[in-house]
Parts: C-alpha cells; sequence; structure tokens
C-alpha cells in the first residue's frame, strides 16, 4: 500500500476526496504535527502534498521513497530542482489556483495608486484633510503584463474592460486572448517604454532573477507604476528604491521582496509612492478547494498512468 501524506491541512471533506480518488493508499495529514510518527510518514511518502522544510529534509534523506512531489502553491524557487531530478522524483505545482485573487489585488493596488486612495488612507489615520490634486484615470492607458500566464492573463482581460491596451512579454512570445500584443524577452524596455502600467507576473529562476534592475526602471515613463505579485527576487530592489526616490518611476505597488518578511528598517516602508502588503495577494477563503481540484486530477492520472497530468514543472525552465 502506497503512502500519501499531506503538510497542509485539506478539511474532513476534503481528505475524504483524496482517499477516494487513491483507493489502496493511505492518506496522512501531518499538518502540524513535529512527532516521530510524522516524520515516519514523510519518510515513507510515495507521494507528498505541500512542501515545507520538513519535506526538504525528506527531499535530502538518502533512503526516502518519494516519488511525487504536488506542490500546493505556484512557485518552486524554494525547492531545490536539481536534487528532486537527480532523484527522478516528479515535480507539480498548483499554479492556476490564484488568477481571481491575485488579479484582483493587481487591480486594487493599480486603482490605488492611481486615485491616490493610498494617500487618503495614511490622511485619514493623521486626520489630514488633503485632497490630491495629482489623481490619474487607468481608462484607456496602457499596461504591460509581464509573464502571461494564468494570473497575467485575467489581469489582461480586466485590462480589457477598463479599455486599457495590454501588452505582454512571455518567454514564448505566442499570443494570447485579451492581449493586443505578445512580445518576447527581449523586447522587454521597448515595452516598458510604452507602458503606464509595469505588471511583473514572473516566477523566480535563472533567466528572471534581477530582469527588472536600473536599466529597466530608467526605459519606464516617469508616470508609470510599477506592480510586482511575482517574486521579490525579479527586481534589484536598491535598483526600484532608487526609481522611486529619483522620480524615474510615480509609484509601486509591492507584494513580494527579496527579503521576507521586510524589515522594519527597510526604506520602502517609508516611501510615500508605495503600497506594500506582506505576500498575501493570492490569500483567498477558496484556495484549498481549487487546490484540491488540480490535486485529484493529477492524482487520478498518477495512479492510472504514473504521472501527473497538471502543472508538472519543467527542469530547464524551472516552472
Amino acid at each position: 500500500m502506497g503512502t500519501i501524506v499531506s503538510v497542509h491541512s485539506f478539511n474532513q471533506k476534503q481528505a475524504a476526496a483524496i482517499q477516494e480518488a487513491c483507493p489502496g493508499y493511505r492518506y496522512v495529514d501531518v499538518s502540524g504535527f513535529e512527532t516521530e510518527e510524522a516524520r515516519a510518514a514523510l519518510k515513507n511518502a510515495e507521494i507528498i502534498l505541500g512542501f515545507n522544510r520538513d519535506v526538504l529534509k525528506i527531499i535530502y534523506a538518502d533512503d526516502n521513497q518519494l516519488r511525487w512531489l504536488q506542490n500546493l502553491g505556484a512557485g518552486v524557487d524554494q525547492i531545490p530542482l536539481e536534487r528532486l531530478q537527480s532523484l527522478g522524483v516528479m515535480l507539480s505545482t498548483a499554479s492556476g489556483v490564484h488568477p481571481n485573487a491575485i488579479s484582483e489585488s493587481i487591480f486594487a493596488m493599480l486603482l490605488s495608486l492611481t486615485r491616490k486612495v493610498h494617500a487618503a488612507i495614511r490622511n485619514q489615520q493623521t486626520q489630514t484633510w488633503k485632497p490630491s490634486k495629482e489623481t490619474g484615470e487607468a481608462h484607456g492607458k496602457t499596461i504591460s503584463i509581464i509573464g502571461a500566464g494564468a494570473i497575467g492573463t485575467e489581469t489582461a482581460k480586466i485590462a480589457q474592460a477598463f479599455g486599457m491596451r495590454v501588452l505582454g512579454i512571455r518567454r514564448t512570445g505566442e499570443s494570447a486572448q485579451w492581449f493586443d500584443a505578445m512580445h518576447t524577452v527581449d523586447r522587454l524596455n521597448e515595452v516598458l517604454a510604452q507602458s503606464d502600467y509595469v505588471v511583473n507576473c514572473l516566477p523566480l529562476t535563472n533567466e528572471t532573477r534581477h530582469l527588472f534592475g536600473g536599466e529597466q526602471f530608467a526605459a519606464m515613463k516617469t508616470s508609470s507604476i510599477y506592480i510586482n505579485i511575482g517574486r521579490g527576487g525579479t527586481t534589484d530592489t536598491a535598483a526600484l528604491i532608487d526609481a522611486l526616490q529619483q522620480g524615474r518611476i510615480a509609484g509601486a505597488g509591492l507584494d513580494v521582496f527579496e527579503q521576507e518578511p521586510l524589515p522594519k528598517e527597510h526604506p520602502l516602508w517609508k516611501l510615500e509612492n508605495v503600497i506594500l502588503t506582506p505576500h498575501e495577494t493570492g490569500n483567498t477563503p477558496y484556495y484549498m478547494d481549487r487546490a484540491l481540484t488540480i490535486v485529484i486530477e493529477n492524482l487520478k492520472h498518477y495512479i492510472s498512468n504514473g504521472k501527473p497530468c497538471r502543472n508538472m514543472v519543467n527542469w530547464q525552465t524551472q516552472y
């Protein structure tokens, strides 16, 4: 009998669905437990659902039984890909869970920075009546979405409702619905120069690390707003701070950072033209239900075909 171990908590109904999808397998939930029994279950697991420090230890253990790791998040930059590849362990993600929540957060930041709602909220804290003379409009503007996956596509769809011109950057350059034009990354600076809003939806890979640096912020309009909901490491933080302080871009909405949690003394906290959220744009009460749909589909395919069918990580592209 094979063993499936989850390190994240599914409710009773969700756990029953997992067990039903895998007759002949034993399902074990070790979320919140740091016991010898939990560690033994992980060590003997054929399939692990989720990733944490305990799973990391199992990956590096020489005698683990792991054949497939189903990450319950979309990003894999914290997971040792080379080690999994060397072990012959398959890795899949929960990509597709986030589009609704994150696209809404993107537009919450975009509209707040454009209409100066963030400034009004800060003034409210000090009971200061200070109407802004610099409110703008998003309608009819140009937005570039860097990383045109599921989140980027949902964001593009919403942008079309504002009559925005939507430009995209993706590795293949292949066109996609809701985008007016799609380009490859070699045209990034050209796209940035046209954009009123730049939305970074990129995963963190060897190719995307510090993709946004001084050169890219210099290419952007001084009136442009930069939003990063992808990964903090895709942006050179020092270059971003310099661009914000020197007025080379107008503002930023940031949910991800090179260092998390963001230290209390970090200069980003005090910049008036920045909205910060603590890596939470993907949070939603529907998260585990949506993740479960992917997990069940992958489990059924694994049982019948020996591998998952959705969101298999490509070792070369690192996502």
